[in-house]
């Protein structure tokens, strides 16, 4: 027999009554435990329990292979499932309350929550140290390791508060480089007037080699921001960096970036277990909010295990105010949500099991275009302007529910993922990059592409031709015309690439690929052996 489940009333609303469907199915099986249930769909104990808990409507695949594991017919449960759906869509939003969430979930912590910032006290003191003594700092780091937030709620609210005597700047800006970071953020690289110094702050510089893909202008920027090292001592300029520590080998390509990191960089590891406490119980405090012992051992547990976790807890905490009972955080709704790890994708199925087929698509879309897919590297996220991601009203209210969700922000026209864990925690769109990483990456080039010919007046010279137009006609072309997922701009110069284009024939494109390869040489050597053996045959034919 199972567990005993909290007592459910069905006459509390859709997802109350679909919940207490599903028990009456498992108890009609013998109320097999979800651990056997379990090992018969491959879902976890924890996502099979939520999904009879009441407390929100489980995606359509838990719950058919909830029904499935039951000796149920899954066939019978999906269009009850869509009918909850439409009855939870229509019924208004509960209000949360003016009262503010004392944790971050994968955002990061601005300049405005140093209130909320704890457990990196000693780090804090470092970077503070590092920047009081060079001119020039990196702060190196594994993806979720906190950098970001290190710098902003940080360095920044320390910088702020230091007097005219201990060095106060005179300015602080912060940027991240995007495209094109010589051309826009140029001005930041000229400190303000006076006496005091200016600082700096690139955070994820590692976008000088995902989104930034002219050479020459990576190059302007980073000479930029070393110049605050070689400049003269009258320039009054500071930078720190922040960099995936996954890119930075990228950084060798350039020498005296290579002697600025040499001098100056600090390293950000993974939490020790006193500090991840104090990070989970004293944002509570400050809420006046009570949080389990027993839960924040477990928090501190799993964290540790898992590298780059930091955004992964945050969002776990955030979702456990969400559900807090009382001013209380359990153990208990921590199960419910899967714990660090599926916390994540708990939240985005979430949205998605109210999403239509179409608004799926739609989503699907959407936040592919927000992913950079990696060559040889980690894969990336990738701001996006608006405008190249909405194309219709109903793509609009598919950004809203996603921003709602907090699985991505707007800043102005610019849209991004929350954080880049979300392409390794959300199984759904790790999936969705894997199956679709050579098509994303050709998606890329032809976003640039259109760009240029755009920018140069649509320049039939920049227009794609030979094998780059083939490979681009084969992946984005239908017989209906340009792909769904193509912007109109996309679409526009595909179009025209192709009817005003030169194609190179397949053959031709393979015998191409076969000389670049190495195997072109493995030939050649090969040729080159046998004729000296033919000839060496043919001069002592006579002589055996």
């Amino acid at each position: 027999m199972g567990r005993a489940e909290k007592p459910l009333d069905p006459l509390e609303g859709p997802v109350q009554r679909f919940a207490h469907e599903l028990r009456e199915v498992r108890r009609a099986a013998g109320s097999p435990t979800y651990r056997e249930m379990a090992r018969r769909t491959g879902y976890s104990a924890p996502t099979l329990s939520s999904a009879a808990a009441g407390e929100r409507l489980p995606s359509l695949p838990v719950t058919l292979a909830y029904v499935e594991a039951c000796g149920g017919r899954p066939e019978d449960w999906e269009p009850r499932w869509h009918a909850v759906v439409e009855e939870v869509s229509a019924r208004p939003v509960p209000d949360e309350g003016d009262e503010p969430a004392p944790y971050r979930g994968l955002a990061r912590f601005g300049t405005e929550d140093g209130a909320l910032f704890f457990g990196r006290d000693q780090l804090v003191g470092d970077l503070v140290d590092l920047v009081r003594k060079h001119r020039f700092v990196a702060v190196v780091g594994a993806s979720g390791s906190g950098k970001s937030s290190l710098l902003r709620a940080g360095l920044v609210p320390v910088l702020r508060g230091l007097g005219e005597r201990d060095g106060r700047p005179a300015a602080i800006r912060i940027c991240t480089p995007g495209p094109t970071p010589s051309r826009t953020h140029g001005e930041l690289l000229e400190p303000v007037g006076g006496e005091a110094d200016t600082v700096l702050v690139v955070d994820q510089f590692e976008e000088v080699f995902t989104l930034c893909q002219d050479t020459e202008e990576r190059a302007r920027f980073i000479d930029g921001l070393l110049r605050s090292r070689t400049g003269p001592p009258e320039s009054r300029l500071r930078v720190v960096i922040a960099v995936r520590a996954d890119f930075y080998g990228r950084c060798a390509g350039h020498h005296a970036l290579v002697d600025a990191l040499n001098a100056a960089s600090l390293l950000v590891g993974p939490m020790a277990p006193d500090q991840v406490r104090e990070a989970i119980v004293k944002p509570a405090a400050a809420g006046r909010l009570v949080v389990e012992r027993a839960l924040t051992s477990r928090i501190v547990s799993d964290v540790s295990r898992e590298p780059g976790a930091l955004p992964l807890m945050s969002h776990a905490l955030l979702e456990l105010w969400r559900r807090r009972r009382a001013r209380t955080l359990t153990l208990e709704a921590y199960e419910a949500i899967g714990g660090v790890q599926g916390a994540v994708a708990n939240t985005a199925e979430e949205v998605f099991a109210g999403f239509t087929a179409r608004q799926t698509e739609l989503a699907r879309a959407l936040l592919l275009r927000l992913i950079t897919p990696g060559d040889e590297a980690p894969d990336t996220r990738r701001p996006a302007d608006r405008s190249e991601l909405v194309q219709s009203e109903e793509a609009a209210g598919v950004l809203e529910a996603l921003v709602r969700a907090r699985l991505v922000t707007v800043d102005g026209t610019g849209v991004d993922l929350t954080h880049e864990a979300l392409i390794t925690a959300w199984p759904r769109l790790r999936d969705w990059v894997a199956a679709d990483r050579e098509r994303l990456r050709l998606q890329r080039r032809l976003t640039q592409a259109a760009r240029e010919w755009e920018q140069l007046n649509r320049d039939p010279g920049a227009l794609y031709r030979g094998a780059r137009l083939l490979a681009a006609r084969d992946a984005f072309m239908t017989p209906e015309g340009p792909a769904s997922d193509l912007t109109r701009l996309e679409g526009e110069f595909l179009t025209t690439s192709i009817r005003t284009g030169r194609f190179v024939q397949p053959a031709l494109v393979g015998v191409r690929r076969f000389v670049r390869s190495g195997w072109w040489l493995v030939v050649r050597v090969a040729v080159v052996l046998a004729l000296v053996l033919w000839t060496v045959w043919f001069l002592n034919r006579d002589h055996p």
